[in-house]
């Protein structure tokens, strides 16, 4: 979902920068937090960053200015909230743009919004639910780390049909476009995505699952029967 550099016209690629922002000073307000009473998450909270970096890095050829890939933000969104992931996607996209390449600087803004709020905040939603419910924790997970996935391809395609809104049926018809594009090559992605998330979530609880405890990731009673469950 990386939009290219210079790919967004003006005002659209200003815009999303506008947008971005506050949860950017929100989650460095909480990251520090983190880092001051939960020090002993920062390994998983940088495993979840190098997670996003490897996972968003293989990427495909897809629609003209952007490309497929899986996100990798659903594990953080899940371990950390959707205030932490957008700071660890900025890393992450600004190490790409810089670099490899991959995305762009202009068009940091609108990527941080899909990948790093948006996304996250659809997979943080669904863990919560799923919880909420009292569904299958590892298919809770799945669906999480999968529909981020997706929800960050469909927020992409809207940033791309409202910056190129199609001669006739204008922003939905573009819309559709965009989205179909993205759906051949980024459905089966997130699917996979969220079947290595599952894995290594269930490894998490088996090494550390007092880190998901303190992190209010998992009640200490479902931790613990999740744990003599992998045993």
């Amino acid at each position: 979902m990386h939009i290219m550099e210079g790919f967004l016209p003006s005002p659209w690629w200003e815009l999303w920068f506008v947008v971005s922002l506050p949860l950017i000073i929100l989650g460095l307000h909480r990251l520090k937090e983190i880092s001051d009473m939960r020090r002993d998450a920062i390994p998983l909270l940088a495993v979840a960053g190098a997670f996003i970096f490897v996972l968003s890095s293989l990427k495909l050829p897809s629609v003209t200015g952007s490309c497929s890939h899986p996100t990798g933000t659903g594990l953080a969104a899940i371990l950390f909230g959707p205030v932490v992931t957008p700071v660890l996607c900025l890393i992450v996209l600004l190490y790409q743009a810089l670099f490899l390449a991959h995305g762009g600087i202009t068009t940091l803004g609108a990527n941080l919004f899909s990948m790093g709020i948006a996304g996250p905040m659809v997979g943080y939603s669904v863990y919560r639910l799923g919880c909420r419910v009292g569904a299958n924790t590892y298919m809770t997970v799945f669906l999480a780390a999968a529909l981020a996935d997706v929800g960050t391809y469909l927020v992409t395609s809207a940033q791309l049909a409202l910056a190129f809104p199609a001669a006739e049926g204008g922003v939905i018809a573009s819309l559709a476009v965009f989205g179909g594009i993205f759906a051949l090559t980024q459905v089966p992605l997130a699917v996979i995505e969220g079947i290595v998330v599952a894995l290594i979530f269930k490894y998490i609880i088996s090494l550390r699952a007092d880190i998901l405890v303190k992190l209010d990731v998992l009640t200490k009673g479902r931790a613990d029967a999740l744990r003599e469950a992998a045993e």
